[in-house]
Parts: C-alpha cells; structure tokens; sequence
C-alpha cells in the first residue's frame, strides 16, 4: 500500500510537471497568479522530503534534516512551493554517482527564513553553477544522456522562489557536491 500510495502521489507530480511547463512560459509573460496562504515552511520541507524518501532509500543513501530556524511561517504556494524543495532533492539525487547523501537546513536571518540543501554529489564549475538556472541549460558532458531532463526544473525553481519575493543561489565545486540556498521573507 505504500508503494501504490507513492506511485500515485508521483503520478500526481508528474501530471503537476506538465502543469508547470505551461505555467513557466506564463510566467515568463507575467500572466501567473499563484494564490498564497500562511504555511509552515518546516512543513513544506517534510513533505517534499517523502516524495523522494524510496529513491534515496532504494540508492543506499539518506536525507537528514536540520530544522533550526525557530520562525518558520512563510506566505507561499502548497503546491509549488513543496516542487521546488522536491526538484532540488531530485537534482542532488541525480548528480549523486553514489548514494545520495543530502542535508537540509535551516535557520532564521533577520526576517528571513534560510533553507539550504546540501548534498555530497558531482558538483559543477563555477561556469554551470552562473547558467544553472537558466531555461533549457544543461551542462554538457561528455556522455549526455547519463541524467535525463529537459533543463527546466531549476528555470521553474527560481521563477516560483522569486514569485515568493525569495532568493536562490547554489554554492558548488566539482566533485564536491552543491549547496542550494534559498532564502524566504517571514510573516508575522
């Protein structure tokens, strides 16, 4: 039941996904409106952290939380918001050639809530790390098909985090892993 109960769920994303294929170009034309509600930031990240549990599971690995931030209430999308954290997990789970091994943090800075995933995988140069974000950028190895994607789901996280009035940025050195940090303004 379990199984069944996560393949859903994943089927259910995955629907979501081409959702938000369609909603990036909108977004691009400033046309999105995503409706936002008081939600607890620890919350989101638990969530999005059992969407990929099995995977990591299945690969040996682990994700580890770090939950310090002790004001956590953003004004955010459920949904989108809970993609952004699982395509981050994703990414440090596909650029991970052993088993994945991820950490998640938090903290409160000033008004702000800090999430940081970090994981111990292949890294990029500081070169990708600049053009990550941007829409349809892959970096380009040697063997291009050894991780399958369109190079859209970082696009789409930072689109979504910036429609959250939040800041993403990625700290990383080849062969050493990546740190994405995203950085969300609480509310009272």
């Amino acid at each position: 039941m379990r199984y069944l109960g996560m393949i859903k769920e994943e089927n259910k994303r995955m629907h979501a996904q081409v959702e938000n294929v369609l909603r990036i170009s909108k977004l691009d034309k400033n046309e999105l409106n995503i409706s936002k509600e008081r939600l607890d930031l620890h919350e989101l990240v638990e969530d999005a952290i059992t969407h990929v549990e099995l995977i990591v599971e299945d690969r040996k690995g682990y994700v580890k939380t770090h939950l310090k931030a002790e004001q956590t209430s953003v004004l955010a999308n459920d949904t989108h918001f809970t993609n952004v954290i699982v395509n981050v997990l994703d990414n440090a789970i596909k650029y991970s050639d052993d088993a994945p091994k991820i950490d998640v943090y938090t903290e409160n800075v000033g008004n702000n809530i800090i999430v940081k995933i970090a994981d111990q995988g292949n890294g990029m140069s500081k070169a990708v790390a600049k053009r990550v974000f941007e829409k349809f950028y892959r970096e380009h190895t040697g063997n291009v098909h050894n991780v399958k994607g369109h190079g859209l789901g970082l696009a789409y996280v930072k689109k979504i985090v910036e429609d959250h009035q939040g800041h993403i940025s990625v700290e990383s050195e080849k062969g050493k892993g990546s740190t994405f940090i995203i950085k969300m303004p609480l509310i009272s």
